[in-house]
């Protein structure tokens, strides 16, 4: 009864995850809720997550990842890889891979593809090249040189506390290091000479933001107040014509004067001018209902655009949400998006999809692309935020560049101490997060906001799981039923078929989750078979962060999906082949390399 129990909560626990119903980490949240309410596990066993020293690490290693990138030491790599890229998209590929792939070993790739995405953006506009020819591989080899060390990704740290719960300790910062190298290699040359021939054009970079890639030509427009509109002596606020119809007051033009926001409380008069957005019919419905006179002719072109920006009056600009943002889930009505941030949503691109009606009823995703307008010191404040990317390459007066070294030498310090065995990577960690304040490399406030909240909680959901799992009895069924079907398989292709299985269930949960759910039942194959279980553990951590293939296996993919213009096909056409190349490169260089005997 409690296996059947069990594999019926991973079931709809899959199900839910897949569809998306709540964010992952609510999820994983309410599959631990629902563990201790059937007694699957204990009230204590259910929350231990939160306590893992895996959960723990991970927490850790985001906190010294925003201290490295708080002090501008990646800035000395941007500058490398602007200085070397050189002008094929075969070489600028090679060097980025060998800029950012080492930085990845060592810090958070979601934070290395944050901090290098406005610059590819603004290097393929110097160059011409199309963002989509190398934002695919950016994630890609942040995906692959986060496979380097342990503390690459949060996904080989909670490996390593599975290994550790099941009786085989935790893994060492370098363990699988030369697999990961021989990967990384692979993997780099595939994406600088095979990528660049899949890859389409998708996004052009001397295209007009407004007109030709967010097709808004239609979508702003002028309207005059005739004297005889019901909207004279009111301000914008008091109309609430923008809460009753589906459109944005962008500017306010008066005598050749322009205002742009905020304007909510200016008084409006006869012979006002507004620069609107919204689609046709709303606009009509304000002619007939307020009294407006609409300029047909008079579009929101690139000319007006340029003038604007040349007189520093008003910006637009791509703005990312990212995947610790407060946002997600909101709509940009509730949040009161334009009093917030004294800045207009135009547009949202949400990867091939674009959103230009009723955008204050549509809630905001990780990766949602915002064409934002406003004024110019606007952008400054979301460009600070840590829950927003403003898609331009900007020099940030406030990072610490003088204890830049200082960072460096904490985190080289975690490094050596922990590969040296001195200290338990858990506690060098938690020490390197003291002296990073202490040293004024961050400020203390600065921790909360450096911790991607989200993977902590879907960590501590997760590990229940995979405790119920273990005191059912259901991995043991699992696998059993897995060697009634392959126990006749050789070694090697056993291990194939979890790397295979594992990659293609990563593609549809989050990597963690799959290492949760397959490291104990690949564990017990090897253990039926006589089989080294580390060559498991090893094939299942790998495959579980190859996730090339779709937009939302892997984080990274989804950050570079709305910049680069990408259709979701776009991933598996480029991603499939990596993902089959890994496929048969990994098991084999893991027998070659530990061997699949004890």
């Amino acid at each position: 009864m409690d296996i059947a129990l069990t594999l019926g909560v991973l079931v709809v626990a899959l199900i839910a995850f897949i569809f998306e119903w709540l964010p992952v980490d609510i999820t994983a949240l309410a599959v631990a809720v629902v563990l201790i309410v059937l007694g699957l596990v204990t009230p204590e066993e259910g929350i231990e997550g939160f306590g893992n020293s895996a959960t723990i690490t991970v927490l850790a290693m985001f906190i010294l990842s925003a201290g490295v990138t708080r002090t501008g030491v990646v800035q000395i790599a941007r500058d490398w890889l602007i200085k070397y890229g050189g002008k094929s998209v075969t070489r600028q590929i090679l060097v980025m891979g060998g800029i950012v792939g080492p930085i990845t070993a060592f810090i958070n790739n979601t934070a290395v593809v944050a901090i290098f995405l406005p610059i590819i953006e603004d290097w393929c506009k110097k160059r011409n090249v199309s963002p989509s020819k190398l934002l695919m591989p950016l994630s890609f080899v942040t995906i692959l040189g986060g496979m380097i060390t342990l503390i690459g990704t949060s996904t080989n740290i909670l490996a390593s506390g599975v290994s550790k719960k099941l009786g085989y300790g935790e893994f060492g910062l370098f363990q699988f290091t030369a697999l990961g190298i021989i990967t990384f290699i692979i993997g780099i040359l595939y994406l600088a000479f095979i990528a660049p021939k899949l890859i389409p054009n998708r996004k052009q970079t001397s295209g007009d933001l407004v007109s030709d890639e967010y097709g808004l030509k239609d979508y702003v427009t002028e309207v005059i107040i005739s004297p005889k509109s019901s909207l004279i002596g009111q301000t914008l606020r008091q109309s609430e014509i923008q809460r009753k119809f589906d459109v944005d007051v962008l500017e306010l033009i008066r005598d050749g004067s322009q205002f742009p926001q905020p304007i909510a409380d200016k008084v409006l008069n006869a012979g006002d001018i507004l620069l609107v957005r919204g689609s046709s019919a709303e606009l009509l419905k304000i002619k007939d209902q307020k009294g407006l006179e609409i300029f047909p002719d008079v579009k929101f072109n690139k000319e007006d655009l340029e003038t604007e920006l040349s007189e520093g009056e008003l910006g637009i600009a791509e703005v990312l949400i990212l995947s610790n943002s407060r946002l997600i889930g909101s709509t940009l009505k509730d949040l009161r998006f334009r009093q917030r941030y004294n800045a207009t949503v135009l547009a949202i691109r949400r990867g091939e999809e674009l959103i230009r009606d009723r955008l204050g009823k549509v809630p905001l995703r990780f990766g949602d692309l915002l064409l934002v307008q406003g004024p110019k010191e606007s952008f400054l404040g979301l460009q600070t935020t840590r829950e927003l990317l403003v898609m331009e390459q900007k020099e940030l007066d406030n990072l610490r560049t003088n204890k830049a070294w200082i960072a460096l030498a904490i985190c080289l310090a975690v490094i050596i101490v922990a590969a040296f065995d001195l200290l338990p990577i858990l506690v060098t960690a938690l020490v390197g997060v003291i002296l990073m304040v202490i040293t004024g490399c961050l400020k203390p406030g600065e921790i909360y906001g450096a911790v991607r909240w989200d993977v902590i909680f879907l960590l501590a959901g997760l590990i229940p799981l995979g405790t119920a799992m273990d005191n059912s009895g259901a991995t043991k069924w699992l696998a059993d039923a897995l060697l009634s079907l392959g126990g006749n398989l050789s070694g090697y292709w056993i291990l194939l078929f979890f790397f295979v299985a594992t990659s293609l269930l990563t593609e549809i949960l989050s990597n963690n989750a799959s290492v949760v759910l397959m490291i104990p039942i690949a564990v017990e194959v090897a253990k039926s078979l006589s089989l080294n279980p580390y060559a498991f553990m090893f094939a299942v951590t790998f495959a579980a962060s190859n996730s090339f293939m779709t937009p939302i296996g892997y984080q990274t993919n989804t950050m570079v999906y709305g910049p680069g213009g990408y259709k979701f096909t776009d991933f598996f056409r480029v991603g499939g082949p990596l993902n089959l190349l890994m496929a048969i490169v990994t098991p084999i260089l893991i027998v070659l390399l530990y061997g699949l005997k004890p």
